[in-house]
């Protein structure tokens, strides 16, 4: 992932030094259960826990060897004093490979949840506050009926917290690691090494490995991870549509010295918005990717390993970033109240043409005969520019079957909205 979409704290994490890291980390905790099951001298282990490696040499041995955890190993050795012939003593690269991606992944989508969890404490706060601030509800771009913009940011707000339980269920699903060998097959090694290593690294055994761990589990976090995503691109392209000219509901806050357009000095753009739809489209695309990972040939091939070289880092990066990036927005979202009304009074009344045709068919009026009715009035209130309550008031089948306190009743706006508590109070509860 380039540098102008990586965060401080992912950066860190997915960086080779710290995948070296990881790897010796790995290595020890191997080392120690094979010396505490007397398998390899303690000595020996306690040799392997004050190893190190150097990065820029273990660059230099993948070059001749073109492979890098047999130049991880030369870089390791080099640092053990005597013999050692006990490193990696029984083990298959990915014993090392997979159960070290398994504790970065892990800490990866804490990370995560960590973000998600600040962003979603802010949607909730958003939406508690507009809870009664009235706005058109929209459907295919065109007025329908009224709802609040609490209401709508509450539906942000319960989308996000689902993608934070896939994430957690995620989590879970890729704390498994492997210290089974070549093909799983515990051939070269007592599983006793595996579950006292695992328990160490605090890491499940993998119930039935190949050579690899099963790549279904990375698979659903980077699912997990585009759900996420698709949710704020939802967030974002609602308020890139509210921000437009016309609409001016909302919009995203502009600092000081920002610059919307190097020709049109007026303009102001939502670009963040922007950016966290086009990024999420990457999200999206990484999970086919992770999907034809899982096929592997027998117990495995290396067509997964490049691919997750790019795809693991890039979703979990972006996604973190997204993160950040939409709680600046949703923290210092402007919101436009005043617009919302007079947005909602251009309707001029039209939101209510569900409630006025069913309620003439309450007064006896036969349905289909309502919708027609209700539609006409509808289309001459647009045509004339005036309220549909008006030109409903003089046309005499309606007369017929309500009387004037109906219709009244049939144009309050607070009634339309009069479930807004109990649809709060079911979210939240």
């Amino acid at each position: 992932m380039i540098a102008r979409y990586m965060t401080p704290e992912m950066r860190a994490l997915w960086s080779e030094e710290r995948k070296f890291q990881t790897w010796l980390q790995v290595e020890q905790a191997i080392a120690n259960a094979q010396a505490r099951l007397g398998i390899i001298p303690k000595p020996a282990a306690r040799q392997i826990a004050r190893a190190k490696f150097d990065v820029r040499q273990i660059e230099k041995f993948e070059a001749e060897t073109r492979h890098d955890v047999i130049a991880f190993l030369k870089s390791v050795e080099s640092s053990i004093p005597g013999k050692v012939q006990y490193l990696h003593y029984g083990l298959t690269s990915y014993d090392i490979v997979d159960t070290a991606l398994a504790l970065r992944l892990r800490e990866a989508v804490t990370l995560l949840l960590d973000e998600a969890r600040l962003l979603l404490r802010v949607l909730r706060e958003l939406a508690l506050r507009y809870k009664h601030t009235p706005m058109m509800g929209r459907t295919h771009g065109v007025h329908a009926e009224p709802i609040t913009f609490g209401f709508k940011v509450l539906s942000w707000h319960q989308e996000l917290k689902r993608g934070i339980a896939r994430l957690e269920q995620a989590k879970a699903n890729v704390g498994y690691g492997k210290v089974s060998g070549a093909v799983g097959s515990f051939s070269q090694l007592s599983p006793a090494v595996e579950t006292e290593a695992l328990k160490t690294l605090g890491l499940k055994p993998e119930p039935v490995a190949t050579q690899v761990v099963p790549r279904d589990r990375i698979a659903e976090l980077l699912l997990a991870c585009a759900l996420c995503g698709a949710g704020l691109e939802r967030i974002a392209l609602e308020i890139r549509n509210l921000q437009r000219t016309e609409i001016s509901e909302v919009a995203e806050s502009f600092a000081k010295g920002q610059r919307g357009s190097s020709a049109m000095p007026h303009k102001k753009n939502p670009i963040t918005c922007e950016q966290i739809s086009g990024l999420a489209r990457i999200l999206r695309a990484n999970v086919i990717v992770a999907l034809e990972d899982i096929p592997l040939w027998h117990e495995r091939d290396l067509s997964n390993s490049s691919a997750e070289r790019v795809i693991v880092p890039d979703s979990l990066s972006l996604l973190h970033y997204l993160f950040r990036q939409m709680l600046k927005v949703i923290t210092n979202l402007q919101v436009n109240p005043m617009q919302m009304f007079e947005n909602l009074q251009a309707s001029r009344g039209q939101y209510c043409s569900q409630r006025l045709m069913l309620s003439l068919v309450k007064g006896g009026m036969p349905k289909d005969d309502a919708y027609r009715l209700v539609q006409s009035l509808s289309f001459t209130a647009q045509e004339r520019s005036c309220e549909l309550a008006g030109v409903a008031a003089q046309d005499k089948e309606v007369c017929r079957f309500l009387d004037k306190n109906q219709l009244r009743q049939v144009f309050d706006l607070k009634s339309l909205l009069k479930h807004t508590d109990y649809i709060f109070r079911r979210a939240l509860k």
